[in-house]
């Protein structure tokens, strides 16, 4: 893969939000230690009533090793919070936001397969075969507890993607940046095929990075949004434009973006949008404290 050829910062945004640091080379510093893997021990999903998994550890869905980490106290009947980090990261870049949110409840965070500490997929991946793995998570780490799940970029869009087919255990959704439901299409028609030069390299890894040349080798589809119901749902965009850096087609970039985000809305009857005013797209870092309050609120909601 070419990412790290693009030099300046306006042609690797667009990584930045669909590729992740690894991809892109923008990753923000995060001295981050409350993930840090503690001894890792096996433990089998699809445990109705599992033990409650203390630090991080590994366990086994669909006969693979999946990287867990999970801190906090559960209360009573009030959802699990669920952190679904972007593509390219693991769950140690969420361990300073998780270890402040557990102050206040169970939270929990894994590396899908292809990331951070867990196994490499055995193949190309899809939306399918992804929510499977987040269904075994949630069966070990959850239980018969409803779940909030938090996405940032990727994550926010399996998350999305995710809920809609599982509202018996989907209670709320938190939405950080996520990439739009329509992230293949946006970038084609806003980057045409006739583009030269440094755009015509950004569509030609952007196309790449969909179509499963990522970590994960998943591999991206565009899709309408369908309805998870009523549940609570708010959806958090950067208020730092970036993507607008891109020459000519920068703006127009931004503003396929922006309309992802309010297409998430359709997502659920109580939906709400905000803007992070000053943060890129890592929200979760730049403005934390938006994000935890998010969380915060659609948990209480969804536990009523």
């Amino acid at each position: 893969m070419m990412f790290r050829n693009v030099k300046a910062t306006a042609f690797v945004a667009l990584f930045c939000a669909v590729g992740g640091p690894v991809l892109a080379g923008c990753d923000e510093d995060s001295d981050s230690d409350a993930g840090a893997s503690t001894p890792s021990t096996v433990a089998s999903a699809h445990n109705s009533d599992p033990d409650p998994i203390s630090g991080t550890v590994k366990i086994t869905v669909d006969g693979r090793s999946v990287n867990v980490s999970c801190s906090g106290a559960a209360a009573g009947d009030r959802p699990v919070v669920v952190l679904l980090p972007g593509l390219g990261d693991g769950l140690d870049k969420m361990a300073d936001f998780q270890k402040t949110l557990s102050e206040k409840g169970r939270v929990c965070s894994y590396d899908r397969l292809g990331e951070g500490a867990s196994d490499q997929p055995n193949g190309p991946q899809t939306f399918d075969s992804t929510g499977k793995i987040l269904t075994g998570v949630l069966d070990r780490v959850a239980g018969h507890h409803p779940v909030v799940l938090a996405g940032h970029s990727l994550g926010g869009l399996i998350a999305a993607r995710y809920a809609p087919a599982h509202r018996d255990r989907v209670a709320g959704l938190v939405l950080m940046d996520a990439t739009p439901s329509t992230i293949i299409a946006d970038t084609k028609t806003v980057i045409p095929e006739s583009a030269t030069g440094p755009a015509a390299d950004v569509r030609a890894q952007s196309v790449a990075v969909y179509g499963g040349d990522n970590p994960e080798k998943l591999a991206f589809q565009d899709g309408k949004v369908d309805s998870a119901g009523d549940i609570p749902v708010e959806v958090i965009q950067h208020g730092q434009p970036y993507l607008a850096a891109l020459p000519e087609y920068g703006p127009a970039l931004e503003n396929a973006w922006s309309e992802g985000q309010r297409k998430w809305l359709e997502l659920s009857s109580r939906s709400k949008p905000s803007t992070a005013a000053n943060s890129g797209h890592y929200i979760y870092v730049d403005q934390p404290d938006i994000a935890v309050q998010a969380i915060q609120r659609v948990t209480a909601e969804a536990g009523k």
